[in-house]
């Protein structure tokens, strides 16, 4: 009985498959020969962006069949899914083409349908070639497929193109799109003109087959998952599986995520005991007891409070592997080096995300970095608990000054929601400035603007707190010709070593200032110049350094602790021994650090938190697991591992639902 069943099964099986040639014709019968060519060509392009991105890569691993067989086997389903969103385009003139029309003869007909057609595909070839080609440029930049990025890129397009025309010869780029769109011209000239060829169907059953594709969409949005290209541990070869258009439009609508609906949670209850159970250590501190943010506590100092003045350089992209005491050997950073020997050098401090708002967001909030967009970009983000508001309740006048145009990312808008006086490109005169890209003026005249805006609040008898963010260490990595000995445009070292320049520079002449004595400078990085890596979060690519200097008023040290950029805020105002109420997440790295060492990373979706050589990734679906950081391998989840993810739960969904229920914000009131 068993093997007639099985046999049953199986003819139905074969007859099934013997059935799909049948439909296929039936499906591009007629003119609707258009779509099956469209599909093909979408199908191979697609198929040649994944082989080239592969090979350019680099990691020749993935070339191995074990992982090159999932690659473009997945892959083909998630480019059959992205290709459901445009057949229906092609199916839609299939459709409309009238089967004849007064006065013209059939072959009349059938030729405007062959000229309409090849206009229709150029236009979505050059479309198709562009994405193509736009994907090599991102990969080069992100080491990824599409994600929210290129979604914020269609709200900046004035630097993401200028960017782009200042960091490559567009030349190439345009020419090989038009050969490629050529060549897939070629390619389907015998579909083109087998289509045109034969007779329209009848109006009913061009649209019965329009239905059909129309319907393709909503399988495709139903039936495919962004999470199938998630095959390995290799972080690569899911991005590979994947497929442009589809995480273009996958970013686009998940491009903010609701931690409480996609992530591990637990209960307020049990992430307000781990919250505070986390601040144990801290001291001396007072809760506030009826606070709805866990966290909420007075941070209590003996003695008196030091007002010196306070300058923080968040640095574009300065991985700590660029610095001569982080191991490299090509002098890069001489400046940097000779700071970190003469003032306080924390050798372990780790970047919260791979974007300049992550980073803005840590320094500034000392908040870990919740799932989607940092919440510099998000709405309501005003009036919040940020590190210029301790500034300012000592009469400091906090400062935002960036060498870019401010509306870039939202910047201007939140720090000024918050506070802090924005200066941005705006405010230098075209005659003052010696180099510019399209990201912003050179470092050097940043730096000449911030001493001017520094010197004018010293002499009115000012404290201040100046936030300064660089430009320079960006791609097209341009600069004044003349600083330095590596020619402006010529790669990331020459944007590192000029840029370590423009900082050595800056402090040299603040050290002619009279208020250098009662100044401390912190110098620290947005972020790392790479994301790459085997893992979604590669703990190795967020190292970053951070520098503490004031001659006078600090003694040289370098600090070994393990530390997050959300501790950098707490950690500065510990050393200015200063009192205040603190929504911050963060802690003093020199006297709290050592109890608890731990880390936190995001890359959009992916959030993790690093404790005791375990890292916990935390993802979307409820998804979670422990990695072993230093090789990428699934670690069991024993008591302490269960213990880690509890207290990584805790953190992102406290943060989380500190800024959606507005307990971050200034005058955040406590629940009746």
């Amino acid at each position: 009985m068993a093997e007639r069943e099985e046999r049953l099964s199986s003819g139905v099986v074969l007859r099934g498959l013997a059935l799909l040639p049948q439909a296929s014709t039936w499906l591009f019968a007629g003119r609707f020969g258009l779509v099956r060519t469209a599909l093909l060509a979408f199908l191979g392009l697609n198929a040649v962006v994944r082989i080239g991105l592969l090979l350019f890569n680099g990691e020749f691993e993935l070339l191995l069949p074990w992982f090159s067989f999932p690659i473009l086997v997945i892959g083909g389903v998630f480019d059959l899914a992205a290709a459901a969103w445009w057949l229906p385009l092609f199916a839609v003139l299939a459709t409309l083409w009238p089967a004849s029309r007064e006065g013209l003869t059939s072959a009349a007909v059938s030729r405007g349908f062959l000229l309409s057609a090849t206009a229709l595909l150029a236009i979505v070839y050059a479309i198709w070639a562009f994405v193509g080609a736009s994907e090599f440029v991102f990969w080069n930049e992100f080491s990824s497929r599409f994600n929210f990025i290129a979604v914020d890129y269609l709200i900046y397009t004035r630097e993401v193109i200028g960017n782009i025309r200042e960091s490559y010869d567009l030349r190439p780029l345009f020419i090989g799109i038009g050969v490629a769109v050529a060549m897939m011209l070629w390619l389907s000239r015998h579909g083109l003109h087998h289509a045109a060829a034969l007779s329209s169907l009848k109006l009913r059953a061009r649209l019965g087959r329009l239905a059909l594709f129309l319907m393709l969409p909503v399988l495709s949005f139903v039936l495919v998952n962004a999470d199938f290209k998630e095959f390995s541990r290799n972080t690569q070869a899911g991005q590979l599986a994947g497929n442009g258009h589809f995480e273009f439009w996958h970013a686009f609508r998940t491009n903010e995520i609701d931690y409480a609906q996609f992530y591990r949670t637990a209960s307020m209850e049990n992430i307000y005991r781990v919250l505070r159970s986390e601040f144990d250590h801290i001291g001396p501190q007072r809760y506030r007891s009826a606070a709805r943010l866990a966290i909420d506590r007075d941070i209590v100092t003996e003695g008196p409070e030091r007002h010196l003045n306070v300058v923080l350089i968040s640095v574009e992209s300065l991985s700590a592997e660029f610095m001569t005491p982080f191991g490299n050997n090509k002098g890069l950073t001489p400046h940097l080096d000779r700071l970190a020997k003469e003032g306080m050098l924390f050798s372990r401090l780790y970047a919260t995300g791979t974007r300049t708002v992550r980073g803005l967001e840590a320094l500034t909030l000392s908040i870990p970095p919740t799932p989607g967009n940092s919440i510099v970009k998000r709405p309501d983000n005003d009036k919040l608990s940020t590190l210029g508001e301790v500034f300012s309740d000592r009469g400091y006048e906090p400062m935002y000054i960036y060498g870019g145009y401010g509306y870039f990312d939202n910047m201007n808008a939140f720090f000024s929601g918050n506070g802090y006086t924005v200066i941005d490109r705006t405010s230098i005169p075209k005659e003052a400035i010696h180099h510019e890209n399209i990201w912003g003026v050179a470092d050097e005249d940043l730096f000449t603007l911030a001493l001017d805006q520094i010197d004018q609040r010293a002499a009115a008898g000012k404290h201040f707190f100046a936030h300064v963010m660089t430009t320079s260490n960006h791609r097209p990595f341009t600069y004044p010709d003349k600083r330095i000995d590596i020619p402006s445009g010529s790669g990331r070292d020459g944007a590192v070593k000029y840029t370590d320049w423009a900082i050595g520079d800056f402090i040299e002449r603040a050290g002619k200032k009279p208020w250098f004595k009662n100044t401390v400078f912190v110098i620290v990085a947005d972020h790392t110049a790479s994301g790459r890596g085997k893992t979604d979060l590669p703990v190795e690519q967020f190292h970053i350094p951070l520098i503490m200097y004031s001659p006078g008023n600090l003694a040289p040290a370098r600090i070994d602790t393990l530390a997050s950029q959300i501790d950098v805020g707490p950690t500065l105002l510990a050393l200015l021994n200063f009192s205040y109420r603190s929504h911050f997440f963060g802690h003093d790295i020199i006297k709290d650090g050592p109890q608890h060492q731990r880390a936190f990373f995001a890359n959009y979706q992916t959030v993790g938190y690093l404790e005791n050589n375990v890292l916990v990734e935390l993802r979307p679906q409820q998804k979670w697991r422990l990695i072993d950081p230093d090789t990428g391998a699934e670690l069991t989840a024993d008591a302490k591992g269960m213990a880690l993810l509890d207290e990584a739960v805790a953190y992102y969904q406290g943060a989380s639902e500190a800024y959606r229920s507005g307990a971050l914000k200034r005058d955040a009131k406590a629940p009746r």
